[in-house]
């Protein structure tokens, strides 16, 4: 192909080309005059206009006397308003114009006052007694409308209104007159609105007027002429069963339903093997194993060869049948319905063709959609069908149909299957390792309704795929899925690459759950930094939330101080500091998750001060939002150990009142200067007031030190043993010990290489050290992660630490404090971290001092004034 030429690519503006402009423009002025003659005439605005004296009432009937449809319409509309303003005046004036109008009135008016007498009724505007008196009759009056939408509609409100009219006016207003419209003389329609109304009215008289003036009425319509009555009276059977009890049921119903089960008509039949499903528990055990369950062999035998919608109502309730069924099925029976299911779960799939979708029949494509709703429902029954089996019989009868649902070659039935994942894997229980590939499998399914579905209950499954299973005693933290890594980070990347925001906020808040199943180090090599970027790349305000508490959860429960040092001044640098008024955004974002996952003196050393530095940003928006967040940050502080902090918080919301121009900002910074006076401020020793709060706060600070005590415990024991220790060996030897949830009360909390309490280097010392790590691990590591959310703890389990806690200084209590994280002589400091380079904090008490930074090769850029960190000596 040769490029066109300038010439040719130029405007046309020869006369045919012109002609051709014109013709578009025509057919622009075409398009656009529906529009104008939709406009109002000065003449239709004038017939519109009401007065804008009248009152509500008398606007009403005006409008509904000389008024359009239109405002007659908005007149019923508004009438439940008007019965909550002014019921006697409605009632008295506006309900007969609306009796008058519906004479005459079209569809949605209709409609419209079916809905609004049902929200009459509904609201309890007036009593039980005024509204059969007012609005009964006009609800019957339009029963049996032309139209069936609004028959129908007409028919939902008197069935809500059954349920509170008292049984004389059933009688008199409703049963009566049902004996006449449900004769064979009467309509179709009339019948069928009989039919449901005789269902609705079982429920409101006892089994023996049921019996003297509603079965004969039954009876009769079951063996109508019509189809459709007989099909409608029959699904109306299991409200008649419920209401005239087992006894009669056995003697009236069962007959009618076996009778109806041999229909001429498929829908009948249909409705038959439902109801009858339904009943199930009513009939004793003779009745299903003589009289049920050859009628429901026959209907299942017979199904293949009728019209796939039966197939579709058996594939539906063939879970429940089999549970109802349970017990009287003969071996034979039990494996013919098995083998039944088999089938089911795999129709459509064995018919393969070349064709295009476009090239196919209809008739074809119908049948094939029919058939994937086949498998969705099987998909939705699998559990039930689990339970049939027998759990211990899964692999051998229905892990090869439980892999192809899962690889089912249309969305819908791998949607479904996923939802049933966690069902699955309750029942399974020991054995819910034989469905670890099918997880991946699904983890990496190209749909994401998949991936939404599956992720709802992602933590449950998880921690049932790390606690149960064959290898979980050997081998945990889910080892023995080595996939399961790669399959989260690519759901998560083939989630974010779409425009589901929505699926992609939901897996980054579950992924919340990953401290409980997979080593803290594939968290921070795979899943950490993955956070950060999310955080600092994404649009999504919602998305980006999700993984900063997502990230907030990682670093609470990750095991080696020089990662958790590293993360907390990634925070610092790149969000409290960044170029972006976005970031710092999020950095306040952060911060209140801090507040709301860790303890108070954590958030004090590290965050504390980068967070009340950006009341000099130069964004208002920062500021605004850190004014907002400053209250929490005054409730992290306790009196006198942080009067620095206090001191220098209250030093910059003085500057805020002083310097700050915008007003929007200075507005919320004088609405915040009120709370934070009316605060009252936590202090070191234990107050009622604030006891269960503290007591909360001081487990977190207990987690985190123990946290730092696991990790020189793990140092000392490769150093011991002369071999490197890998993270996967100290989990599978600290699950395996059966210590208590709780440490014990005779062992002290002290922190290695403390100069206020350093433990002796004996045996027994380290040995108690080493059962109060596992201790802690077990309750920390295995909780549930909504537990964490949620930052809940049992007073119980706190109430065995108290006595060891309290029992040390003030003194004592800040020195555990500030070494959470940190040591405080130097020299028992990690040798990965460099001496020359420092991570700001603030400790309380003992003024400012730093920690080492794991990278020594390069000096980090010093931090703000502010901030007044200092390198510690070598």
């Amino acid at each position: 192909m040769h490029p066109p030429s300038p010439a040719a690519t130029a405007m046309d503006f020869s006369q045919n080309s012109l002609f051709g402009y014109m013709e578009d423009l025509q057919e622009l002025t075409i398009i656009e005059r529906p529009v104008r003659r939709s406009l109002k005439t000065p003449e239709e605005i004038e017939r519109l206009t009401v007065d804008e004296d009248l009152s509500d009432i008398e606007r009403a009937v005006y409008l509904l006397s000389a008024g359009q449809d239109i405002q007659g319409t908005s007149v019923i509309a508004n009438l439940p308003f008007l019965m909550r303003q002014n019921p006697a005046e409605t009632l008295r004036r506006v309900l007969p114009k609306v009796r008058e109008a519906l004479h005459v009135a079209g569809v949605e008016m209709q409609l419209t006052a079916a809905v609004s007498f049902l929200t009459i009724l509904q609201d309890e505007s007036v009593s039980v007694h005024t509204y059969a008196h007012s609005f009964l009759q006009v609800i019957l009056l339009h029963l049996e409308h032309r139209d069936a939408g609004v028959s129908n509609a007409w028919l939902e409100t008197l069935l809500s209104v059954i349920d509170v009219l008292p049984k004389d006016t059933l009688r008199h207003e409703i049963l009566n007159p049902l004996v006449s419209k449900a004769q064979l003389s009467q309509t179709v329609q009339s019948r069928l609105v009989s039919c449901k109304i005789l269902g609705k009215l079982t429920n409101k008289f006892d089994a023996l007027a049921i019996k003297r003036e509603i079965l004969p009425l039954v009876k009769s319509l079951c063996q109508d002429v019509e189809y459709e009555v007989r099909s409608c009276m029959c699904r109306q059977l299991e409200n008649i069963a419920q209401g005239i009890g087992t006894e009669l049921t056995k003697s009236v119903v069962l007959p009618e339903l076996i009778e109806l089960s041999r229909d001429e008509g498929s829908s009948v039949r249909l409705a038959a093997f439902e109801t009858l499903v339904n009943l199930l528990d009513i009939f004793d055990t003779d009745d299903r194993s003589q009289t049920i369950l050859p009628v429901v062999k026959s209907f299942c035998e017979k199904s293949f060869k009728a019209d796939e919608s039966i197939l579709i109502s058996l594939s539906f309730h063939l879970g429940k049948l089999c549970h109802g069924l349970y017990g009287i099925f003969t071996p034979d029976q039990h494996l013919r319905f098995l083998e039944f299911y088999k089938k089911l779960c795999t129709l459509g799939l064995q018919q393969e063709n070349g064709h295009n979708e476009n090239q196919i029949p209809p008739q074809i494509l119908e049948q094939e959609k029919k058939y994937i709703s086949v498998r969705k429902n099987c998909a939705y029954n699998f559990p039930a069908m689990i339970v049939f089996v027998d759990p211990k019989n899964f692999h051998m009868e229905l892990y090869s149909t439980f892999f192809c649902l899962c690889h089912d070659p249309e969305v819908p039935v791998r949607y479904t299957i996923a939802i049933c994942f966690y069902e699955v894997s309750k029942l399974l229980n020991s054995g819910v390792y034989l469905i670890h590939k099918e997880l991946i499998t699904l983890l990496q399914d190209e749909s994401l309704e998949v991936l939404d579905a599956l992720i709802d209950h992602l933590p449950e499954i998880l921690e049932l795929m790390s606690t149960g299973g064959e290898s979980s005693v050997q081998e945990n933290k889910l080892s023995s899925l080595p996939d399961l890594v790669p399959a989260l980070t690519a759901a998560e990347q083939r989630a974010a690459a779409s425009l589901k925001w929505r699926t992609h906020e939901k897996l980054l808040q579950k992924y919340a759950c990953l401290p409980q199943v997979i080593s803290s180090d594939q968290i921070y090599y795979r899943f950490l930094q993955r956070m950060f970027t999310i955080m600092m790349t994404n649009n999504v305000l919602p998305v980006q939330k999700a993984a900063s508490r997502t990230l907030c959860i990682f670093l609470r429960y990750n095991r080696k101080q020089e990662q958790r040092h590293e993360v907390i001044q990634k925070l610092i640098e790149q969000l409290g500091q960044g170029k972006s008024y976005w970031n710092r955004l999020r950095f306040l974002d952060t911060c209140e998750f801090i507040i709301e996952i860790f303890s108070k003196s954590f958030f004090c050393k590290y965050f504390f001060l980068p967070a009340i530095e950006l009341t000099h940003d130069p964004v208002a928006n920062v500021r605004m939002k850190l004014c907002y967040l400053l209250p929490k940050v005054k409730s992290t502080l306790k009196i006198p150990a942080d009067k620095h902090l206090l001191q220098q918080l209250e030093m910059c919301v003085r500057k805020l009142l002083c310097q700050e121009k915008d007003k929007d900002v200075l507005a919320i910074v004088k609405r915040t200067v009120l709370e934070l006076d009316r605060m009252e401020m936590s202090m070191d020793a234990f107050q009622k007031k604030f006891y269960e709060k503290d007591l909360l706060d001081q487990e977190k600070e207990r987690e985190e030190l123990l946290l730092l005590e696991m990790e020189q415990l793990e140092k000392e024991k490769q150093q011991n043993d002369g071999r490197p220790m890998s993270e996967k060996t100290f989990e599978k030897k600290r699950r395996d010990s059966k210590t208590p949830t709780s440490l014990p009360k005779s062992i002290p909390i002290s922190v290695p290489g403390s100069s206020s309490a350093t433990p002796s280097t004996s045996k027994e010392i380290k040995k108690s050290k080493l059962i109060r790590s596992q201790s802690f691990n077990n309750q920390a590591f295995h909780a549930k992660y909504g537990n964490l959310d949620k930052c809940t703890t049992s007073k119980s389990s706190t109430a065995a630490y108290t006595p060891s806690v309290s029992g040390l200084s003030k003194t004592s209590m800040i020195s555990l404090t500030d070494d959470s994280f940190r040591t405080r002589n130097t020299n028992s400091a990690p040798s990965s971290f460099s001496s020359n380079t420092s991570l700001p904090s603030t400790s309380r008490g003992t003024g400012n001092s730093v920690d080492p930074k794991s990278s020594g090769s390069k000096d980090t850029q010093p931090r703000k004034a502010t901030l007044k960190s200092r390198k510690s000596n070598p």
